[in-house]
Formats: C-alpha cells, structure tokens, sequence
C-alpha cells in the first residue's frame, strides 16, 4: 500500500465503509488510525482508506472504499470511541472533476428504507440540475444507502472549507441553495438529518 497526500478518486468504488471517530486530539487519533491500518495485512477488495480530521472540531472519519461488499470491521482505537459506523453501497454520484477538493463536507441523514433514501437522493440531485443560483466551491457529490437502507452518506466534494461556510451563509445556514425544489428535499417524510461536517484529508492509503 502506497500513502498518499491526496483525496482519493470517488466513483470507482462500488461499496464503502466509513465511521466517525471522537478522542481528545484529532491529529492524534487520525495518526493512530493511520498506523493501525498499517499494521495490518491489505485486505483483498479494499481500494482506498482515507482518514479526514474535522476542519471545524475535534471529530475524524475514517472511510475505505471497497469493490466487493465487506464485513463491518470491528476496530478499536485507545482512547477514541467509534460512532455512526456502517457499510455502504454508493448508489449515484457526479462525474467527477478536474479540480482537486480541498475539503469534503460529510453529510448524513436517517432514512425509513432504502426506497425512501433513493427517492429523497434523487430529489437532491433534482434541485441541483434545477438550480441557478447554486454557490461557487461545489465539485461533486457522491450519495451512499447503507446495505440495511436506514441510512444516506453524500460525500460532497468542495473547493474548500470556507467555500461551504459562505455557500450555507448565504441561505442562513439552511442549505446551499434555495427554491422549492429543496424544500423538497428539507420537508421529505420519512427523512431525518443527523450531521453535516466539513473534513480535511490527514491521509490516505492505497495499492
């Protein structure tokens, strides 16, 4: 496996795991997260393990792409508690770029089932083509149902961290953009929030 200082490539990957990670020293939890998956062999299947550090608190998410469906890995870091962890599969995203993010916002939602979650992912996906006041900073966004459809993970790429704080600002931290095609998305039965973060890479591995 190869470190790599940036962002790992979104789209190739049919699954995901990813959880979030609370200690009292982001740097040092995302190091020791790094190390642990070091010390182990390289599992057959995962692509890619990325480790973000919170661009605005003391959180890290670690996330792994995988091509085949993985088992949920039970990992354990001192000090640090494990929260929101889940596999995956990565259900429609943007074709990606050629500008390299600066940060990725990670945004998830509780969901009644998977056929909730897909119809609200096209909803947003909707709003975003119906569009024309959407905000500078945007690359890519890339959606994800967990395998027991209870919950959505969008991966949303962005230029930076203050390009995602000025785009919520300009709507009073509501969402990025306004209309009635994303009171849609913010009104949909059956579709709770549960957290928006903005992340920094700290590393990521790789064949």
């Amino acid at each position: 496996m190869q470190k790599r200082d940036r962002y790992p490539a979104l789209g190739r990957a049919a699954f995901a795991v990813t959880g979030e990670w609370h200690g009292p020293e982001k740097e040092a939890v995302a190091a020791e997260l790094l190390a642990a998956r070091r010390r182990e062999p390289w599992p057959e299947g995962l692509l890619t393990w990325s480790v973000f550090v919170d661009a605005d608190g003391e959180k890290v998410r670690d996330y792994a792409q995988w091509s085949v469906e993985p088992t949920l890995p039970d990992l354990t870091i001192a000090g640090a508690e494990s929260h929101d962890r889940a596999v995956y599969r990565l259900h429609r995203g943007t074709t990606p770029g050629p500008v390299e993010p600066g940060a990725v916002v990670f945004i998830r939602a509780d969901t009644t089932d998977a056929g909730r979650a897909r119809t609200w992912i096209d909803a947003v996906f909707a709003a975003l083509a119906g569009g024309t006041d959407l905000p500078p900073g945007g690359l890519g966004a890339f959606f994800h149902i967990s395998t027991d459809g209870s919950r959505v993970l969008n991966y949303a790429e962005w230029e930076s961290p203050e390009a995602h704080r000025r785009a919520l600002a300009a709507t009073q931290g509501e969402s990025v953009s306004l209309g009635p095609l994303w009171d849609r998305v913010h009104t949909m039965p059956g579709v709770r929030p549960v957290s928006v973060t903005r992340y920094l890479l700290h590393a990521s591995l790789g064949t």
